[in-house]
């Protein structure tokens, strides 16, 4: 579930040619503050798929909500100690 999520999530991500340096800026707006910079494409989409990753592992750390992508949810739970 959590591949199927951040496969979802980088269809949605946005690049540009930065002008003045010719750099790469990749983001993915439905996932706040998920960006990344760097001199190829390629080399961008692998530091925002990372950048995504760990954006995800720190919302569920701090059990924050993660945005419904695609119809895909992924639900943060607080387990109950018996």
């Amino acid at each position: 579930m959590i591949r199927q999520y951040i496969d979802a999530a980088m269809e949605h991500a946005k690049y540009e040619i930065l002008a003045d340096d010719g750099s790469y800026y990749g983001e993915i707006p439905v996932c706040r503050g998920v960006y990344a910079n760097e001199d190829t494409l390629e080399a961008c989409r692998r530091e925002l798929e990372e950048v995504l990753e760990d954006w995800i592992l720190l919302r569920v750390y701090r059990q924050l909500p993660l945005p419904e992508i695609d119809g895909i949810r992924l639900e943060v739970r607080k387990e109950q100690v018996a």
